[in-house]
């Protein structure tokens, strides 16, 4: 069975950007085959739309599916996750700058801050997106504007995420970071299907 990869965008973002490319390139020399959805809407993200579109790109899921999540992209994996059958597991996923607990740094735009308020008031059954991820990894940066690391503890504890905490790497972009290139994602999902 090929094994997959489907790689989501965060808020604002899109699929051609940043270290996104150079991962895509990475893992299919690897034989995977991968998917990088452009999800609707990106300056105004929404779960019902968010979702569900994410669910097309995937298709059906099994155990050789596995995600790689960026900001918001993270919480639309989970609650992608959370919709599934009950008997249906993935591979695992990789979450990078994920948040379930708070943001900060953010300007004082009313649409941003409802925004932010819609992701981080829906319920989310973080032990129903559990039961279907057998194995996932949450990757932080230790000077992140906007995701400080105490969003780790979900992860860790209601996930059972293997925490890695990375050293001046902002929020991974490569507008604002200069990043291109992420190799602690790569070699983590390589760590996840045993290369």
């Amino acid at each position: 069975m090929k094994k997959r990869v489907i790689i989501v965008h965060g808020w604002g973002g899109n699929s051609e950007e940043g270290w996104f490319p150079w991962l895509k390139a990475e893992l299919e020399e690897q034989d995977f085959e991968v998917i990088i959805p452009q999800l609707p809407d990106p300056d105004n993200p929404r779960i019902g739309k968010w979702v569900p579109a994410l669910a097309k790109a995937v298709g059906k899921p099994d155990e050789a599916t596995y995600f790689v999540g960026h900001s918001m992209g993270c919480q639309t994996i989970a609650r992608y996750l959370e919709s599934l059958e009950i008997e249906v597991k993935v591979g695992g996923a990789v979450f990078v700058a994920g948040f379930f607990k708070r943001l900060t740094g953010l300007d004082d735009d009313p649409e941003d801050r409802e925004i932010v308020r819609h992701w981080l008031t829906a319920p989310i059954d973080l032990g129903m997106v559990r039961s279907h991820l057998p194995q996932s990894a949450a990757i932080f940066s230790d000077d992140d504007p906007w995701v400080p690391l105490d969003n780790q503890d979900a992860f860790r504890d209601e996930l059972g995420s293997k925490i890695i905490i990375e050293h001046k790497m902002g929020h991974f972009e490569e507008e604002r970071d200069g990043i291109t290139e992420l190799p602690v994602v790569l070699e983590t999902v390589m760590e996840m299907v045993g290369k």
